[in-house]
């Protein structure tokens, strides 16, 4: 019988249970259960990928802010963003985040992977992390020193240009932005086209690479619709890792508002992503102490560093309104069946095109020695997403800081796993952050006053011509600002001697055997760009450290 026919078998006894079947855990799946001597089970809170918009690279237009695909989580009230809530969309079916997000291939900077060996954590270095994004790369354009073929991955160039984002490239050039064919070589400065997690015009998921191929194997289970509880934990288990340890046995979860519960005899891997590990852990007893106690939660393990740490990559969204070229804001019933036909027929076109078609890295000012800064450049202009596109032609330049110094945090609001947890970012409430935005605030207007531009006659509408002063600017950005869906380091790796980390250098949760955490919120620092790559080599290098361990 297949994992696909056993969907919701109760509880069960497993070597390794992955919390998540998103963008880790699909990853940790595949790799785990290629022995078949190991029993896997798979639980996701979303369902299957069955619905067209996972597919057709524009239907994240669909998909965020949908709770068929999504969370749909909000934050609180942001001081730094004039006390506004945002929206903080999570993908909620296999494939998590790929399911919904931008397509974008990144993998960061040589120094963001050369800091996290700095800090102390050995073997996370650039030269250690490139053979597993290697590992699991298919790059349309073969193997060669710095890519690679034949993996789950799939690599391609962009399947649609505008002429107006062709200009925009021309007007980087005009201020110092060099254009480059590859973002991906460790040095991402530069302008281009991203390249994009897509086979011939269609969303590549993580589910869709890695899941969905090994679905059939005997000793794979996935377990869809399934909302983990709390990790179970035996204080009289221990491990060799050390006497007195509380041990994970299993998980807690319900389907259909019934409880089951599922023994894992090796380990429990926690892949839920970077807000909803550290709330299964809250839930499960690990982590501050007076927060647990707070909500009536016995504390099995105090660990602070739990749900702390929370880095994002925020955006600030500038918006021109141009004349004399048209973007897809206007295309119109007409364009749009047009571009459903050139899809339908040539897997070309518009319905091709990631929520960023066209990026750019470089120093918001001069004092940064790599690129600090990355624009997302789209030939459409709205609201927020899940709004209608504006009813003029416009482009938007987004441009967020890739090194925050700010820090927020993740943490349970009641005992109950169906409470969202509080999601506070504190973006911009460092003044070095507020320095990059004001920054960045400039440089946008330099690149679109630049005369490649020109010939569009490019008009801010947002945040406006009346925004001139520095103070202005602040307001303007706190205005603007939203996530770019980047959340991470909220169950951090780190050394002994940092009370705040949550992880040792293999991944494992301090103090307690058997429990590992794999996806995006390891991270000690939040790396320069997109990270659903870099989430997918922390699940390739994660397993591999899951197997040696458990040999």
């Amino acid at each position: 019988m297949s994992a696909q026919q056993q969907d919701h078998k109760p509880g069960g006894e497993f070597d390794y249970i992955i919390v998540g079947g998103g963008t880790a855990g699909s990853l940790l799946a595949n790799r785990l259960s290629a022995d078949p001597r190991n029993r896997v089970l798979v639980l996701e809170a979303g369902g299957k990928d069955d619905w067209i918009w996972f597919h057709i690279p524009i239907g994240y237009l669909f998909a965020i802010g949908n709770p068929r695909a999504d969370w749909c989580y909000q934050t609180q009230p942001v001081p730094g963003l004039n006390n506004r809530s945002i929206g903080y969309a999570r993908g909620k079916v296999i494939g998590g985040c790929t399911a919904i997000n931008a397509m974008v291939y990144m993998r960061g900077q040589v120094q963001d992977y050369d800091t996290w060996a700095q800090m102390g954590l050995s073997g996370w270095g650039w030269n250690d992390v490139l053979p597993y994004f290697l590992k699991h790369e298919d790059h349309e354009l073969g193997a060669s020193k710095l890519h690679n073929a034949g993996g789950e991955w799939r690599v391609e160039k962009a399947r649609v240009r505008w002429d107006l984002i062709d200009s925009v490239a021309e007007a980087g050039a005009q201020i110092g932005i060099p254009q480059v064919d590859d973002f991906n070589l460790g040095n991402n400065e530069g302008s281009g086209y991203f390249q994009v997690n897509q086979k011939r015009g269609v969303r590549w998921s993580a589910a869709t690479g890695f899941l969905k191929p090994v679905l059939s194997r005997p000793n794979l289970e996935l377990r869809t619709y399934v909302h983990v509880c709390n990790v179970a934990l035996d204080s009289a288990q221990g491990s060799g890792q050390g006497s007195g340890q509380p041990r994970a046995t299993g998980v807690v979860y319900r389907h259909h508002g019934q409880s089951f519960f599922a023994t894992a005899k090796r380990e429990v891997i926690l892949a839920a992503g970077a807000i909803n590990s550290p709330q299964l852990l809250q839930l499960s007893g690990i982590g501050p102490a007076d927060l647990l106690k707070s909500h009536g939660i016995d504390v099995k393990h105090h660990l602070p560093g739990v749900g702390e740490n929370l880095q994002d990559h925020l955006q600030l969204r500038l918006i021109y309104k141009v004349r004399g070229v048209k973007t897809i804001n206007e295309a119109g019933l007409f364009g749009r069946a047009m571009m459903g036909a050139q899809y339908a027929l040539l897997r070309r076109g518009a319905l091709t095109m990631a929520p960023s078609t066209f990026g750019m890295f470089t120093r918001s000012s001069p004092e940064h020695a790599t690129p600090n800064v990355e624009f997302h450049i789209q030939p459409l202009s709205l609201d927020k997403f899940g709004d209608p596109l504006h009813p003029f032609p416009a482009f938007t330049a987004s441009i967020c800081n890739l090194r925050p110094t700010s820090r927020g945090h993740v943490r349970i609001t009641s005992n109950d796993p169906a409470d969202a947890p509080a999601i506070q970012p504190n973006y911009l409430s460092t003044e070095a952050d507020m320095r990059v935005a004001i920054d960045s605030l400039k440089l946008t207007r330099k690149l679109a006053a630049a005369p490649a531009l020109a010939k569009y006659a490019p008009e801010e509408f947002l945040p406006g011509d009346d925004v001139q002063t520095e103070d202005d600017m602040r307001v303007a950005a706190g205005n603007i600002g939203a996530t770019i869906f980047h959340p991470v380091s909220t169950a951090k790796m780190g050394v002994d001697s940092d009370p705040m980390a949550v992880l040792d250098a293999r991944l494992r949760v301090r103090g307690v055997a058997g429990l590992r955490v794999i996806d995006a919120s390891v991270m000690p620092l939040i790396t320069s760009g997109n990270t659903a790559s870099p989430t997918l080599m922390i699940a390739e290098k994660g397993a591999e450290m899951v197997l040696q361990d458990n040999r």
